[in-house]
């Protein structure tokens, strides 16, 4: 700091023992050492200071990187988590639709099921076919006396249009 030879240092001292006389200047001497180490101490602790609070900036300078590196990971995580959930989403409203529409249907069928008569084992299908469709009638078959009168009849209608 200071460029003070040794030169310089023994005039100093001469001159403060003729100043201040051989019996002082032992005390006066502990005192000045006393004096320069909490001078420097003193200088110390504010190199130190100015050290932290170099550090402390660039630590904050560190602290805001870090900070705008979390916010970048965080936008885009959340970017794709938006592209991936998007489809997801809509995969689902799917599949809710097509379980709905299925459960429609089979709660339509049951409904079917419930509202058909049920089949007897004892009933001729007839009956049966008169419960599952009424109004829907089949035209009687002849009974087999009819059967033959009619066949008889159609005979003699045509063997008379072969004879003109």
């Amino acid at each position: 700091m200071f460029d003070i030879s040794f030169t310089e240092l023994m005039v100093i001292g001469v001159v403060a023992l003729i100043v201040i006389g051989p019996e002082r200047l032992p005390k006066v001497a502990r005192t000045m050492g006393h004096l320069l180490g909490r001078a420097q101490r003193y200088v110390n602790e504010v190199k130190t200071d100015i050290q932290r609070e170099i550090n402390l900036d660039e630590v904050k300078d560190l602290k805001k990187q870090m900070e705008d590196a979390a916010q970048s990971v965080r936008s885009s995580f959340e970017d794709t988590t938006k592209s991936v959930r998007q489809p997801l989403d809509e995969a689902r409203d799917m599949l809710n639709e097509a379980s709905r529409s299925a459960q429609d249907a089979l709660n339509a069928t049951k409904t079917a099921l419930k509202e058909t008569p049920k089949l007897d084992a004892d009933s001729s299908p007839r009956e049966t076919e008169s419960r599952i469709a009424p109004g829907i009638t089949e035209p009687a078959s002849p009974s087999p006396s009819e059967a033959t009168a009619d066949s008889k009849t159609n005979r003699v209608a045509s063997s008379a249009s072969n004879e003109k």
